[in-house]
């Protein structure tokens, strides 16, 4: 089966191009590289190009008879997003429109869609789960909504087979600590601790502690990078002609801010000095999502089930990356 995976040289397109290949199928990567990077793709494998450029994306599907579609390719800064709409309804779904029409025209009918829980906003009640009113608080999720809504009615309209994967916190690398996170600007928190373990950063800001949550800084559900690339593939062999799969993937447990901190402090024996700074307007005090309907349906379990375990993997590569892959 040939695979096209759109954005595949970023965070965790890289990550699942790995698996598949791994797991014997013919992959491509679709990359403009302007937040991905070359080093994480396997050589010879990189088709460097535009989403919005339909003309090129017809001859990648003729020229490599593909089969199907994995979509990586959005901006995913909240802030940025608030900041400047424009570009973030460009490339997240005018782009992304691009992307479906060419497909259509093509004849390939299956995509996998990274979404996110930035759909739901700020949801009152914990965990979240699939039925939980989708209220997005900002640009980026409510882009990422608007795609979701285009692959139902794609689905229903051409037959595609689609499959919209709700992430949680994408967090950790592989453990071959070869491949793994590396964003400018880094905005992920596991990272950004890391980095200033590593004398990178003179302290860690921790933003608010006066959250309703247990030590009173956020909660958040942190899921693997390799978890959410074997969602993928399990996603991938259940897509059938007008199926429209949307499932939440995540740990089901909450990590807050300070827990964080401290599991980072015992991983790699630094002290890691922390700043109080003010809260970010937007940010809900707690995130956890309930991934059980994509357990059943996906026969899918994430294996990194403790935070430690996560870290440790992201430890390994920023250690030794420290400049990422410019190392």
């Amino acid at each position: 089966m040939k695979i096209l995976v759109i954005g595949g040289a970023g965070y965790v397109g890289s990550h699942t191009v790995r698996l598949l290949t791994r797991n014997g199928y013919d992959v491509w990567v679709y990359d403009n590289l302007c937040k991905g990077h070359r080093e994480a793709v396997p050589e010879g494998r990189l088709i460097v190009g535009e989403l919005s450029d339909r003309k090129k994306l017809a001859n990648v599907f003729a020229e490599h008879r593909i089969d199907a579609v994995m979509h990586f390719a959005a901006f995913a800064l909240v802030g940025e997003s608030v900041s400047h709409p424009a570009i973030y309804y460009q490339n997240n779904v005018t782009a992304t429109l691009d992307l479906l029409e060419a497909m259509r025209i093509a004849g390939v009918w299956k995509i996998v869609f990274s979404s996110t829980t930035a759909t739901y906003g700020q949801p009152e009640k914990m965990p979240i789960t699939e039925s939980t009113l989708q209220l997005p608080i900002n640009p980026y999720g409510f882009t990422k909504l608007v795609i979701e809504h285009a692959l139902t009615d794609y689905a229903a309209a051409y037959g595609f087979g689609c499959a919209a994967l709700r992430y949680f916190n994408a967090s950790g690398a592989s453990p071959d600590g070869d491949i793994g996170e590396d964003h400018t600007p880094e905005s992920h928190l596991i990272p950004l601790v890391l980095q200033t373990a590593l004398g990178q950063r003179e302290f860690i800001g921790m933003f608010g502690e006066d959250y309703p949550t247990p030590d009173g800084s956020c909660i958040r559900d942190y899921i693997h990078v390799d978890d959410l690339a074997d969602a993928h593939l399990k996603a991938l062999s259940l897509i059938e002609p007008g199926s429209n799969l949307q499932l939440n993937l995540g740990t089901g447990r909450g990590q807050s801010v300070k827990e964080v901190i401290d599991a980072c402090r015992r991983v790699t024996g630094h002290a890691i000095p922390v700043k109080i700074e003010p809260r970010r307007a937007g940010d809900p005090a707690e995130l956890v999502a309930d991934s059980s309907l994509a357990q059943k349906v996906l026969g899918w379990t994430p294996k990194y089930m403790d935070i430690q375990s996560n870290i440790e993997t992201a430890w390994r590569w920023h250690r030794s990356h420290p400049c990422g892959y410019a190392s």
